[in-house]
């Protein structure tokens, strides 16, 4: 297997275990006049963030790879912010919409690895993580007006 597309998938890996935890402290944190909306769509969030984690690393295991397992290795591979603590509502959903950016544009790299793999797998499963995200930016977007 092409060692960049494998490369790629640990990445989303430490991604969403980092997200994983983020989202929770958004969930767990957040105040104001948008806590019944935004504490049930940070729990929507970690929840889709944990099924991606899994799937990612039994895919990268599939193609022989060894996923990211330890949060040391999280914290050095991820390419998302972890939270900072004491963020207002609006900066969490901010910060949200910056991080699924960020995952949105190495998914593309990714599916376009796989495609030049003939990996048609894992470019649908990048494809659909990719569609979730792209609604879940639009709807935070809206959101912050």
């Amino acid at each position: 297997m092409y060692k960049p597309l494998l490369e790629v998938l640990n990445t989303q890996i430490a991604n969403w275990t980092l997200l994983f935890t983020k989202l929770h402290n958004y969930h767990w944190y957040v105040k104001g006049p948008q806590f019944f909306t935004l504490h049930l769509k940070f729990e929507e969030l970690y929840t889709e963030a944990a099924l991606h984690v899994d799937n990612l690393a039994e895919r990268l295991l599939a193609l022989g790879g060894s996923p990211v397992a330890t949060l040391h290795e999280v914290i050095q591979l991820s390419t998302v912010k972890d939270a900072r603590g004491q963020e207002k509502a609006e900066e969490m959903v901010r910060s949200v919409v910056e991080d699924f950016g960020i995952v949105i544009g190495e998914l593309k790299e990714g599916m376009s690895l796989a495609s030049a793999e003939g990996d048609e797998t894992t470019g649908d499963m990048l494809l659909a993580i990719h569609s979730s995200l792209e609604k879940h930016v639009w709807m935070l977007r809206s959101f912050l007006g």
